[in-house]
């Protein structure tokens, strides 16, 4: 099932709802994917895998995919960004979720466990760090990685945007585990293709960052959270998974060994066993 989510004046969001193919099926699981990136970007294999057990909702962000495309520099921030996950949600009827984010998906996922508890059965995020944390400074991203991201809007025809996208997923993947850069290709044709333009997106780099110095409030979650970490993602390196957990009230920590920042065919079984098991860690009340 796919539809148009509207959350402010002119913004829509595309959504999808993929039911659970399991005879016992949970809460809806909530993916919400990184900055700059399609709801599409995560595999249909892992989709697959966590639909055997619950029906899966992605989407894609502000200016990604099918959603809504300004031409200026964005007008919103990482707490409007989260304000559209409860909208995505709100527009299945969907009282109570399990939520699963990824990088800037786990910053919001974080926002929604200060703000929304009520609406989160569990959370899981990966490759993510913790909202700010008073006297703590963490490493961040690594500078071939931040070279790159530099180049976002750099003028590219198809084919070398094409390329472009290639590399970076072959930079945010790490050398940890293998990458197969056709693998990658696919899915960014994938994206294009449902996406429709060659475009690229790159209006989450422009956000203002507002109303994240919230790092200490994370001590009073009581939602089970679990933080995987992936040890050779160069965006979000160690220590910041582990800081994250200790940060969290309710948290804990896996380690996916040699996993980057990237969702590739190797990492994508364990991933999707430590979100069910995650999942299991409590039956949600739909209070």
């Amino acid at each position: 099932m796919e539809r148009y989510v509207d959350v402010a004046p002119g913004v829509r969001l595309w959504a999808e709802y993929l039911p659970a193919t399991g005879p016992t099926p949970g809460a809806p699981i909530l993916l919400i994917m990184g900055a700059n990136t399609s709801g599409l970007a995560w595999p249909d294999e892992l989709v697959t895998r966590l639909a055997e057990h619950h029906p899966v909702i992605r989407y894609d962000h502000r200016d990604t995919g099918r959603s809504t495309w300004s031409e200026d520099d964005p007008d919103y921030g990482p707490i409007e960004l989260a304000q559209d996950a409860i909208a995505v949600l709100d527009a299945f009827d969907v009282p109570q979720a399990h939520l699963v984010g990824m990088s800037l998906g786990g910053i919001l996922v974080q926002l929604l466990l200060l703000d929304h508890p009520e609406r989160i059965a569990t959370a899981t995020v990966f490759c993510t760090g913790p909202l700010p944390l008073p006297g703590v400074e963490l490493p961040g991203p690594a500078e071939p990685l931040l070279r790159m991201w530099a180049e976002l809007d750099d003028p590219r025809d198809a084919e070398g945007e094409l390329t472009w996208r290639v590399e970076h997923w072959r930079l945010l993947n790490g050398t940890g585990t293998p990458f197969d850069p056709a693998e990658f290709r696919a899915l960014e044709e994938r994206i294009i293709a449902h996406t429709g333009h060659i475009d690229a997106p790159s209006a989450h780099a422009r956000m203002v960052i507002e109303g994240l110095d919230r790092g200490a409030e994370l001590a009073g979650v009581d939602v089970p959270t679990l933080v995987i970490e992936a040890p050779d993602d160069p965006a979000y390196p160690p220590p910041n998974h582990g800081t994250l957990a200790r940060a969290l009230g309710a948290g804990r920590l896996v380690r996916i060994p040699g996993m980057g920042h990237a969702i590739n065919r190797t990492v994508i079984p364990p991933l999707a066993a430590a979100i069910l098991t995650q999942t299991q860690q409590r039956t949600p009340s739909h209070a």
